[in-house]
């Protein structure tokens, strides 16, 4: 036995409709899922539901997990970066390192998840790119 693939994420919400919103904006599509009882979304990806949403009344306190962050493949990093920016939402870009030198974007979602957007070496950057690796610190993860 082997693990073979990452499946999904789960977070927790307690704005929901406003989680939803925001992962729309980069791309995931809400989709079919189960009763499981409680509020929640399905996002996609595809035709894979990649991110799982569950909705408390309030979010825990503390917080639980170790999870740092979550990390998506992505493509259209200048229309991302235009929509974030269009909408108020603060991101950084870095380039890592070679021989990846592939570039992050790294945001926060509307309940303080840390979000990861991977783009290949060819994509374009925003032209002021640098300054925005210092609005959110920057560092690799």
């Amino acid at each position: 036995m082997t693990i073979r693939a990452m499946d999904h994420f789960t977070i927790v919400t307690n704005r929901l409709a406003e989680t939803i919103a925001f992962y729309a904006l980069l791309g995931l599509t809400d989709g079919a899922r189960p009763d499981f009882g409680i509020g929640g979304a399905w996002l996609y990806a595809g035709d894979r539901p990649i991110l799982h949403v569950l909705e408390v009344a309030s979010m825990p306190e503390p917080r639980r997990g170790v999870i740092d962050h979550i990390a998506f493949t992505s493509e259209g990093l200048l229309t991302i970066a235009d929509t974030l920016r269009g909408r108020g939402i603060d991101y950084s870009i870095i380039r890592t390192p070679r021989p990846f030198s592939r570039w992050q974007m790294f945001l926060e979602d509307p309940n303080g998840a840390e979000v990861e957007l991977d783009f290949d070496i060819g994509e374009t950057p925003p032209e002021q790119w640098k300054a925005s690796a210092t609005r959110m610190g920057g560092a690799a993860r």
